[in-house]
């Protein structure tokens, strides 16, 4: 290989040894469809490597990117002194606003005090007591379209399962679960690569909207405290301190997106890869642990969230020779982390039960996502009820995913039976 070549790997992705350079439109059809070859190719030759198309340096690793999760250097928080490009902010004031309250986005001291105050309503105990309930709900779900003898199962069963239930847990009103559905997905594209000023503006809209329903429900709750989490938050405090009331808005707005954007779509990837591989339902759901092993899998075979992103506090230099640079951002490819060949065997085949089961998909360190035990939970009862009450479950067509990298998830998933 010529070292100084700037090489056309796959029709897609082109790539300079030299620099470790690669160029990778993320829009690219064939990536959104099937990212995993170019993972494939990119874990053989440069697990490590700038995306251009980001501006960043990347890693691919699952021991890497488990490390570079927890290395205390990094952080979520942007840096005070980092500036945002020279761009005007002014019409982004209510998103932002939003933003910089979030846990998701904070360090210590901070993130640990809201993290602490939010945390006892999703221990795996306290989660476990709401295994009826989405029992429940996903076999009212299956009786509404059971008879039909086919169904798009986004919309029908993986998007109602997680947004009634984190509205439940958090005392709003599950009939407004479309409008919460339309509000979570404006702010949620502002993640996306290559965003336009009509989605940031929407997103805007959206932030003011939704905050604004927060703070009436808060209002509420003040008047009339229940039992539900948004009651808690109010009450809640840690060493004397409470949450203001721009740190409740906030946190209630991201528990209830990212209560349900990422189970939504893990649930659909799921029912995907387990019709895809032949195997039998019955067997992958026969007890509890080959249950818990089956959706595990899935969380390392087709993860729902691809890139998570982090901002070096200094000058640090890596291992193989990467230097980040005070401010700047690395990118950390959770899916590609999750079919690393160096961390598993056969990474590419869907294998329940391996013995070398582990995953980065819910992250790792201070921020691993609050919420796992109760997307794991309602990945284990509503698979498990899906494929006991529908045995012939197919799939009506060749499932196909949304353009929404780093979100990786169907358009649609046509099944019938």
């Amino acid at each position: 290989m010529n070292d100084s070549a700037n090489i056309s790997i796959l029709p897609y992705l082109h790539f300079d040894a030299a620099t470790r350079h690669i160029r990778l439109d993320p829009h690219e059809p064939v990536f959104v469809q099937n990212p995993y070859a170019a993972y494939g190719w990119l874990h053989a030759h440069s697990p490590a490597f700038f995306w251009e198309d980001y501006g960043f340096w990347c890693f691919a690793g699952h021991d890497e990117i488990s490390r570079l999760l927890r290395d205390r250097r990094f952080g979520r928080e942007k840096p005070a002194d980092d500036s945002d490009g020279g761009m005007d902010r002014a019409h982004l004031a209510d998103f932002d606003r939003v933003e910089r309250h979030s846990m998701l986005e904070l360090e210590p001291p901070v993130h640990t005090r809201l993290r602490t105050l939010v945390n006892r309503a999703f221990v795996s105990r306290q989660v476990e007591r709401l295994r009826p309930r989405i029992e429940k709900l996903a076999n009212e779900l299956i009786d509404g379209f059971e008879s039909d003898g086919g169904v798009d199962l986004m919309p029908a069963f993986a998007t109602p399962i997680p947004v009634v239930v984190i509205a439940e847990m958090l005392g709003v009103p599950t009939e407004n679960a479309p409008q919460l559905l339309d509000w979570s997905h404006r702010m949620v594209a502002m993640y996306m690569h290559g965003h336009s000023r009509e989605t940031q503006e929407s997103a805007n809209r959206a932030a003011a909207e939704f905050s604004a329903y927060i703070r009436d429900y808060a209002n509420e709750r003040r008047k009339k405290p229940g039992d539900d989490l948004l009651s808690l938050l109010l009450a809640a405090e840690e060493d004397g301190a409470k949450l203001s009331e721009d740190e409740l808005v906030t946190t209630a707005i991201l528990l209830l997106n990212a209560g349900h954007e990422a189970t939504v779509n893990q649930t659909g990837n799921a029912v995907k890869t387990i019709l895809k591989s032949g195997r039998d339902p019955k067997a992958l759901f026969a007890s509890p642990e080959s249950t818990a092993a089956t959706v595990e899998e899935c969380l390392r075979y087709d993860a729902p969230l691809h890139m998570f992103t982090r901002y070096a506090y200094g000058e640090i230099k890596l291992d193989d020779g990467i230097t980040i640079q005070p401010g700047e951002q690395i990118g950390l490819i959770l899916g590609a982390g999750n079919r690393d060949p160096r961390a598993f065997e056969e990474s590419g085949r869907f294998l329940p039960g391996r013995a070398d089961q582990k995953n980065v998909s819910f992250g790792a360190g201070i921020h691993f996502c609050i919420g796992a035990p109760l997307a794991r939970l309602e990945m284990q009862v509503s698979l498990n009820t899906l494929f006991t009450r529908l045995p012939d479950l197919r799939l009506a067509e060749t499932p196909l995913y949304r353009d929404t990298y780093h979100f990786h998830g169907l358009e649609r998933l046509l099944l019938e039976w």
